[in-house]
């Protein structure tokens, strides 16, 4: 699958767990944990679990004895999120790419995906496949960042990266946040088979200990990296920009701003 998750490599997945998993991912992870946790599944299927907090946070969630499994794309990921979570038992961790998964059809009770949906190249393959792997019963539970107009932290970076490239920005920032439009969600959703679609617009407050650290994980946890590299950029004077916008917008030590997902809840 030729997805910009696929470049999560090098140093990328070190600094995403240490610079953004505290700060915007962590407090949307409770949020599915505890969904799911309502839902009483037994076996459950997450996909591009990246560096595994959604997997943390089920796995304290969830009644023992539940089946488990963890995928993602990317191996690098992977690495990071089974030595943040050691040797823990009831999780089987795989390297599947989720518009192929390589499970039997009808055998899971929830499929769970955080912030990962957007990267898919074939969105409607995505959800196909976690369609045909879920039991009748099932639920397919993920959520996507709303736009930049809500999360002024991607807006942010986007623009003061474009700002060093006036003539060709990179465009990494635009997947990320592009993906919220709740119409053409249900409609992707219904035409591969969920009958039934609940949504809901979650906000959470980032907070970062400090600005710095949030704009080192703002360029360097993800692939605009490369792509600042790539046009013969200076990483370190471009975190420099972000993090001077960033206090801008939130204030530093620490650094706050609020964000806002779309959660989405489907069944067939």
């Amino acid at each position: 699958m030729a997805t910009q998750d696929s470049q999560f490599i090098g140093g990328v997945p070190e600094h995403y767990q240490r610079f953004l998993v505290p700060v915007i991912f962590a407090p949307y992870a409770d949020d599915l944990a505890a969904r799911l946790a309502a839902s009483n599944a037994t076996d459950v299927l997450e996909v591009a679990c990246g560096t595994g907090v959604v997997t943390h946070r089920l796995l304290a969630a969830l009644p023992g004895g539940t089946r488990w499994i963890a995928t993602d794309l990317n191996d690098a990921m992977l690495e990071i999120a089974r030595r943040h979570l050691g040797n823990t038992s009831g999780v089987a961790w795989s390297a599947a790419d989720a518009t192929a998964l390589p499970f039997e059809a009808a055998v899971f009770d929830a499929v769970v995906c955080q912030f990962g949906v957007m990267f898919l190249p074939d969105k409607a393959l995505g959800m196909k496949e976690a369609r045909r792997v879920l039991k009748p019963e099932g639920r397919y539970v993920f959520n996507v960042w709303d736009g930049f107009a809500l999360n002024a932290f991607g807006r942010i970076v986007h623009e003061t990266i474009a700002s060093f490239f006036p003539s060709d920005p990179p465009a990494f920032y635009l997947t990320p946040f592009g993906f919220a439009d709740e119409p053409a969600i249900r409609a992707l959703l219904a035409a591969v088979g969920f009958g039934s679609v609940v949504t809901e617009r979650v906000r959470r407050e980032a907070v970062s200990r400090t600005a710095r650290d949030f704009a080192i994980g703002l360029v360097r946890g993800n692939p605009v990296v490369q792509a600042i590299t790539d046009r013969g950029g200076d990483p370190e004077r471009v975190i420099d920009a972000v993090e001077k916008a960033l206090i801008q917008e939130g204030g530093d030590r620490p650094f706050r701003s609020p964000t806002q997902a779309l959660v989405v809840m489907a069944k067939p």
